[in-house]
């Protein structure tokens, strides 16, 4: 296991050095720079001043001057500094990933509590009224769009009931459970109905295939219940596939929801990292991107982890 553990380790970090050098090449390509955004908020600045200004930042030398310098100040620990937020790059970054695992976390788990026993409450009577009941309401929440489905619930609950806040986070001074709750509950609900019909649809197919399979007859005959048959035999093989599918969502939900962020105008990773690309905040886009990378080869060495935990068969030995 240690030995496909430092495996991992190493494929990872040269993902990562790949990752640093392609996204810094393709930051590189977009129109424009800071000194540009400079000159076009102050139009007295001279191109004397620009050509300056562009040789203090080391803007006219080569990408791969550049990108060795960062990645040199990188390894040391200094990511550089956001022009956006005027601030260190890791003080700007905690405060959106901080928020993005608040409300990526809950929808995560809300998700799954609620599709994994959906699929198989479906799989075990297939075709049946309740099949297809849960299968019409997953293609329900599958099919909406996420943005319409926003502003949907702000214009229900914010709007004509008043119960709930439109957007935003809570003040400096809200310390009350539900002044911290409140805001969190339509962001929540609208990515846990966008997210929640996929893991019932992915659940349901990998629970019909697994009660297929012989060894359930086996056990079927030796006198096994159907509770036993599903959850003991049926369930740890069924997770396998779903546990893929989870280990995609981890990266893809704590990269940002950038939709549902907007709409609600949430402070997460994903809006932190369009506005960063948008304002050209080069350092700051570069290590959320990634960071974001790094959560992906987390997810995927987790999946890898599980698959050997439900499947005695499998060893990384």
């Amino acid at each position: 296991m240690s030995r496909f553990l430092l495996h991992r380790l190493l494929q990872s970090l040269v993902v990562l050095f790949l990752m640093s050098f392609v996204i810094y090449w393709l930051m590189g390509l977009m129109p424009g720079d800071p000194i540009d955004l400079m000159i076009s908020a102050d139009p007295k600045i001279t191109s004397e001043d620009a050509a300056r200004l562009r040789a203090l930042y080391g803007l006219d030398k080569p990408i791969t001057e550049r990108y060795l310098n960062w990645l040199g100040a990188a390894v040391g620990g200094d990511f550089g500094f956001s022009r956006l937020y005027a601030k260190p790059v890791p003080e700007a970054l905690l405060p959106a990933l901080a928020n993005t695992v608040r409300l990526l976390g809950i929808t995560l788990f809300l998700s799954l509590l609620i599709g994994l026993p959906a699929g198989m409450a479906a799989a075990i009577r297939p075709y049946s009224k309740t099949d297809y009941t849960i299968n019409l309401l997953a293609f329900a929440g599958i099919s909406l769009p996420a943005f319409w489905l926003a502003l949907l619930l702000i214009i229900v609950f914010s709007v004509f009931l008043g119960v709930l806040p439109a957007g935003g986070v809570a003040a400096l001074g809200g310390d009350g459970f539900w002044d911290q709750a409140k805001y969190l509950v339509l962001p929540v609900a609208n990515l846990t109905i966008a997210s929640v019909g996929g893991h019932t649809r992915y659940m349901r197919a990998a629970m019909i295939e697994a009660l297929r399979q012989d060894y359930i007859r086996t056990a079927r005959a030796k006198g096994a219940g159907p509770a036993r048959v599903v959850l003991g035999h049926a369930l740890r093989n069924a997770l396998i596939p779903v546990v893929t599918i989870v280990s995609l969502d981890f990266g893809f939900l704590f990269s940002g929801a950038l939709i549902t962020e907007t709409v609600f105008a949430y402070p997460g990773m994903g809006k932190l990292i369009f506005d960063a690309i948008m304002g050209n905040d080069y350092n700051l886009a570069l290590v959320a991107l990634l960071f974001v990378t790094l959560l992906i080869l987390i997810g995927n060495l987790l999946a890898d982890l599980a698959y050997a935990w439900l499947d005695p068969r499998i060893s990384y030995r």
